[in-house]
């Protein structure tokens, strides 16, 4: 016979609790029969947290016993729970995945090959694209995380709010080859700002700092990573440069 789990969550005309949703999977994945309680209005929320003296639902109870709200339950199932504070790569890795990959179909789509140079060319563009993408989605939570290292941002405070707008052009005319005269020098420019800034930040004044380079709201680490993407710009602007 499964293990019995109660389960308390809000369920409202205008509000779907998702963790709740979560925590009635995970059960359901574990193997507990899971007796699912809506509470169905604010009165029948309040009261229940009054009830058992919590501050927050879902609430999760098995064999009459509170375990308590969604991360609890991963807990008390011996399952991982994130920080929200950890440092991470992931915004990173997954920008640049999607990249290379979204690279290879159009060269496939353009040359019936995916491996061809530019394969190579369209990977560097399109990320940079995405990460300004991401950097535009709050301009002013990335300026003030851009502003605690790069060297030119510091003396002219106007360059954090440029920053993302040149990248994005410079991104958008390489996937073309088109205007080289503008893109090759703004790529080469914020590429060699950006990795000198990062270098001295991060391996001579050995300072622990977040990047901006995925947007000012994730704990991505100034570091190897941040310097690649601007090694990357540079790379692409020297070889149109080349050609």
């Amino acid at each position: 016979m499964p293990a019995q789990a109660e389960l308390y969550r809000m369920v409202m005309d205008k509000h779907l609790c998702p963790f709740g949703l979560k925590a009635k999977a995970l059960l359901e994945r574990e193997g507990y029969k899971v007796d699912d309680h809506w509470l169905k209005t604010r009165a029948e929320t309040d009261a229940f947290k009054a009830e058992w003296d919590v501050k927050t639902t879902p609430q999760i109870f098995i064999d009459g016993t509170r375990i308590g709200g969604y991360d609890d339950l991963r807990r008390f199932l011996g399952k991982a729970v994130p920080d929200p504070k950890a440092l991470t790569y992931k915004p990173v890795i997954a920008v640049f995945a999607v990249t290379a990959l979204m690279a290879l179909a159009t060269s496939q789509a353009a040359f019936a090959n995916p491996f061809t140079i530019r394969a190579a060319e369209w990977f560097i563009a399109f990320s940079m694209c995405v990460l300004a993408i991401l950097k535009l989605r709050d301009i002013e939570k990335f300026s003030s995380m851009f502003l605690g290292y790069d060297l030119l941002a510091r003396r002219w405070v106007p360059y954090a709010t440029i920053y993302p707008f040149a990248e994005a052009l410079a991104g958008i005319l390489m996937i073309t080859h088109t205007l080289k005269f503008i893109s090759v020098p703004v790529a080469l420019v914020i590429g060699t700002i950006g990795a000198v800034s990062v270098f001295k930040a991060v391996y001579i004044d050995k300072r622990e700092l977040k990047c901006a380079c995925v947007g000012g709201d994730t704990n991505v680490p100034l570091g190897f990573v941040s310097l690649t993407e601007n090694l990357m710009m540079m790379a692409m602007a020297l070889w149109m440069l080349a050609q």
